[in-house]
C-alpha cells in the first residue's frame, strides 16, 4: 500500500541552490541528466526543469520533470485521440521529457503530484503558446503502465503515450481546503510581513492524489 506524501512540499524551477547532486532515483540516465545537463538545458531555453522538495528541507531534490515543445506527425497520433487533434501534418505538442522520483522516496505517490503538475502547467500554457497534446516516452513498461493508468494512450508497438491537451485540462482539479498565513523564511516575528499559504487537493480524473501546499513567492 502506497504511503502518503509529506504535506508541505512545493514545486519550482531548478535553482543553483538545489542540491542536484544528491539526488538518485536508480535510474543512472536520469540521475546523469539532472547533475550534468538540467542546468545548461535551462540556460539554453532547451527545456524547462521542475522540482519538488519539502519546505523544511528545500535543497534537497524528492522528484522532478521536464517540460519542452515539440512537435509530432499526424501519424503518429493515436486513432482514439485523433478526433480532439487538429489534422495538421504536424501537431504541436508539450513534452514531458523526464519525471523522476528519488528512491528513497518512491511509493509515496510522488510521481503522481509531479504528473499533476506538469499537466497543469502543460495546460495553462498551451492558453498562450498552442499545445494540442502532451507527449511522453516511457523508458520502460513499467513507466508506460504509469502514464496509461493515468489516462495517456500508447501508440502501436511503442512506449510513446499521448494525452489530447483538452483532457488534460480537465484531469487537474483544483480543490481549496484551507488557506493561512505564515511568515517567510528569515523574518522574525516582529516584523509584520507575511505571505499566504493554500493547500490545494489534486486530483486525475477524479481521485484525490495527495495534498500539496504550494507556497507562493517559493515556486513558479
Amino acid at each position: 500500500m502506497a504511503k502518503k506524501p509529506t504535506a508541505d512540499l512545493r514545486i519550482e524551477l531548478l535553482a543553483e541552490w538545489h542540491d542536484r547532486r544528491g539526488f538518485s532515483c536508480g535510474v543512472e540516465n536520469l540521475d546523469r541528466y539532472l547533475k550534468t545537463q538540467a542546468g545548461q538545458d535551462v540556460r539554453r531555453r532547451a527545456n524547462v526543469v521542475f522540482v519538488l522538495a519539502a519546505v523544511a528541507e528545500p535543497e534537497r531534490i524528492l522528484g522532478y520533470y521536464t517540460l519542452c515543445a515539440m512537435t509530432v506527425s499526424q501519424g503518429e497520433v493515436p486513432e482514439a485521440a485523433r478526433k480532439v487533434i487538429p489534422r495538421y501534418p504536424l501537431v504541436s505538442a508539450t513534452l514531458i521529457g523526464r519525471l523522476a522520483v528519488a528512491k528513497d522516496r518512491q511509493g509515496q505517490r510522488l510521481g503522481a503530484i509531479l504528473l499533476a503538475d506538469a499537466l497543469q502547467r502543460a495546460f495553462a500554457s498551451a492558453s498562450t503558446v498552442g499545445s494540442s497534446m502532451v507527449v511522453v516516452d516511457a523508458l520502460d513498461e513499467a513507466a508506460a503502465g504509469f502514464y496509461a493508468a493515468h489516462g495517456f494512450i500508447r501508440l502501436p508497438d511503442s512506449r510513446r503515450l499521448v494525452l489530447p491537451m483538452v483532457r488534460a485540462g480537465g484531469m487537474n482539479t483544483k480543490v481549496t481546503v484551507g488557506a493561512f498565513s505564515s511568515l517567510r523564511p528569515g523574518q522574525g516575528l516582529g516584523s509584520g510581513a507575511r505571505s499566504e499559504t493554500i493547500a490545494y487537493v489534486w486530483a486525475l480524473w477524479g481521485k484525490p492524489v495527495a495534498l500539496l501546499r504550494y507556497h507562493f513567492g517559493s515556486h513558479a
